[in-house]
């Protein structure tokens, strides 16, 4: 961090960057060449990507200004703050004054309690009573009744009533709990929706007979709420005995952490709003009135039930890899003649699981070791571990317990392995274990003289065939014997804490990979001193590193043309005079998620001074210091320029998904009727 403070003057915020991105994502929803419901999907998507910012990291920035008193982080938390709430008005802006009415006019309708006729509040009445009430207990708060433990993100009622006639009760606030198991989308019989598709929201039907759950009272105000709390799940490696068993017991309480955020309707009465203020100890700044339901996420519940393909994305097929022959032709055949690149989800994810099952069938297979991060709670690659341990393979799975938010899974998947004989490992002490990578070890040559052969496949993505489809990110497939070696190595060290020895052609996080991009970035900066061409691109999900910022700077200082296209968080502020005027920063929204990590440096014309690196880890400090990553070279010529056809010449072109980065922080997108990188590469 040296010298470091000298260069915070092109230093952004990270909070405020991970808000424009939201930004970003919602002008989606505005688009009117999305389809309706791919529209609504982006505004769901705002929410899920909310609800994580502040359990996690506006959850850290509280607990930080709490525990040290910081005046000037109490500052940027209120003005994250004010702009979270400008966020979020904007958000159910869209969503009340753009998508929903677009949506009645092509004729799906979620109909209010008013809106519906006699017929179908009958309907809603015997839902009500069949599937939902038996399920409602309300909470009468008093002494002997204290307010009820509300899970993190779930559905509630709080409920103002008046005092009953003989006084028996004189209670006058209660608590509903709505369980997650209830639907929160329900679709009307089509014999009562005149031609049109309707739907009601369980929120809407509870309110509607909220009165059926107080006989004998009156129901004078209510409101729905929801509170965000802190999910982060706090385990000390250096103090415990099995790790398992420590996140287990950490998902049991995550539900229930530090409260950081309440959702009420635009119309809650102010004196129930302070009683729950009151309760979870917030303050005015962490209360957020919104008009419409309190978790939009949970709408993706009637996206997924509207029979109506036009208003969705055009399916799109996934074409079979070009550099692979027709399926069915064996995978590891094809890899002994030559390396294989695959861009996902342009090209299918399909060859990683069939050549899976082409080594768990093959008896001359003798090993399969895995590093698992988010697989997905159903997993035919998981499935195929198991079954080769079934058979009697050494199986060897790293899973990363800690993968945010999939936790349980991987514990599950772990158990479910070791129950059949794979030996399973969590990586090493204070290191999450996120580079991507399957070795394959075969026994091949005549029985006389056998010899073992590695097969390795390395992504800059999860092995989780559902995202697979949604995600960009590239694969290689590959018998390269110092890849395979520096496979083998990483392995080895993460299952036996050995030493790792130098890799030949692979760099690792936290030991190399940092270090050698600010290698790079500075000779870069010498060639471009001696007058060379001097040229730097990455691709990459966040930009928040402060050394790596540093030697971007300098690098640009000299002269480097420099590109950025960075999705998401980004704290550099390009075009600074005498700083960054060199550097050039877009981030790419579009139909797909960019998740491709690709870093390219060229200092001269020779082709030995140019280098192109894929790589599991985007360019922040934790991935840099405190995970285990891996950026692996591609060495082919061919390859490396089928990289930047495909991964950054259609982005840094695209004009349609482009917004540019601006000096203070902002956003302008590029051109609303230009080229769109997705759609090209989909073509």
């Amino acid at each position: 961090m040296q010298n470091i403070t000298q260069f915070q003057s092109c230093f952004l915020s990270r909070e405020a960057s991970l808000l424009a991105f939201n930004r970003r994502v919602l002008a989606q929803a505005r688009y009117p060449d999305v389809p309706l419901l791919e529209r609504l999907r982006y505004i769901t998507i705002v929410s899920s990507n909310l609800d994580e910012f502040f359990e996690v990291r506006f959850a850290d920035l509280l607990s930080d200004s709490r525990n040290n008193h910081n005046e000037h982080a109490k500052a940027d938390i209120a003005a994250i703050s004010k702009s979270a709430h400008e966020l979020i008005d904007e958000q159910y802006t869209v969503f009340n004054e753009e998508v929903m009415p677009a949506l009645r006019e092509a004729g799906v309708f979620i109909l209010s309690h008013e809106e519906r006729n006699e017929a179908q509040k009958a309907w809603v009445q015997q839902f009500f009573i069949q599937q939902v009430y038996p399920l409602l207990v309300p909470i009468g708060l008093d002494p002997t009744h204290p307010f009820p433990q509300v899970a993190n993100k779930s559905l509630n009622f709080i409920v103002g009533l008046d005092d009953n006639v003989d006084k028996s009760h004189p209670n006058r606030i209660a608590i509903v709990r709505v369980p997650r198991a209830l639907p929160r989308v329900i679709a009307l019989p089509a014999s009562l929706s005149q031609g049109r598709q309707c739907f009601v929201k369980l929120s809407s039907v509870i309110r509607a007979h909220l009165s059926d759950l107080f006989a004998g009272r009156t129901v004078q105000a209510f409101s729905q709420f929801r509170v965000t709390r802190d999910s982060d799940i706090d385990v000390d490696e250096d103090d415990l005995q099995n790790l398992r068993t420590a996140v287990r017991t950490g998902l049991s309480t995550r539900h229930f952490g530090q409260a950081i955020r309440l959702e009420v309707v635009k119309t809650c009465p102010k004196y129930l709003s302070d009683i729950l203020q009151q309760h979870f100890d917030l303050p005015d700044e962490a209360l957020y009135r919104v008009k419409g339901p309190v978790n939009l996420v949970r709408l993706t519940q009637l996206i997924d039930q509207v029979n109506a393909p036009h208003l969705r994305f055009r399916t799109y097929q996934a074409t079979w890899p070009q550099a692979l022959e027709t399926r069915g032709t064996p995978i590891m055949a094809q890899m002994r003649e030559r390396d294989i690149i695959m861009h996902h989800p342009f090209e299918s994810f399909e060859p990683i699981i069939d050549w899976l099952r082409e080594a768990v069938n093959d008896p001359q297979v003798l090993s399969i070791r895995q590093t698992v991060y988010r697989t997905g709670g159903h997993s035919e690659l998981m499935q195929l571990l198991i079954e080769a341990a079934k058979r009697g393979k050494e199986v060897l799975a790293v899973v990363e317990l800690k993968a945010r938010f999939d936790e349980e899974a991987n514990i599950n998947w772990a158990e479910r392995l070791e129950a059949v004989g794979a030996q399973v490992v969590y990586g090493m002490v204070g290191l999450k274990t996120h580079a991507k990578m399957l070795l394959v070890t075969r026994r091949e040559g005549s029985t006389r003289s056998p010899k073992l052969k590695q097969y390795l496949h390395l992504s800059t993505g999860n092995y989780n065939a559902a995202t697979a489809k949604l995600y960009t990110d590239v694969g290689l497939l590959t018998c390269h014997p110092e890849l395979t070696s520096d496979a083998e190595a990483v392995f080895r060290q993460l299952a036996s804490l050995a030493d790792l020895p130098p890799l030949k052609k692979m760099l690792i996080a936290p030991a190399s990979l940092q270090a050698t991009m600010l290698k790079f970035l500075g000779q870069i900066e010498q060639a471009s001193l001696k007058g060379y061409k001097a040229r730097v691109v990455i691709k990459c999900n966040a930009l928040t590193d402060p050394s790596l910022m540093k030697g971007l700077i300098k690098a640009a200082q000299s002269g480097a043309s420099i590109d950025l296209i960075i999705r998401g968080a980004c704290m550099l502020a390009p075009g600074i005079h005498g700083r960054t005027e060199n550097i050039r920063i877009r981030s790419v929204i579009g139909r797909f998620l960019e998740h491709a990590r690709v870093f390219y440096f060229r200092w001269g014309d020779a082709p030995d001074e140019e280098v192109l690196y894929l790589s599991s880890a985007d360019w922040m400090s934790r991935n840099m210091l405190r995970r285990i990553e891996l950026a692996w070279p591609i060495l082919d010529l061919q390859h490396r320029q089928t990289i930047i056809d495909k991964c950054l010449i259609p982005y840094l072109h695209d004009e349609r998904g482009s917004w540019v980065l601006q000096p203070d922080g902002s956003y302008t997108q590029l051109n609303m009727k230009g080229l769109n990188a997705h759609q090209a590469l989909m073509a």
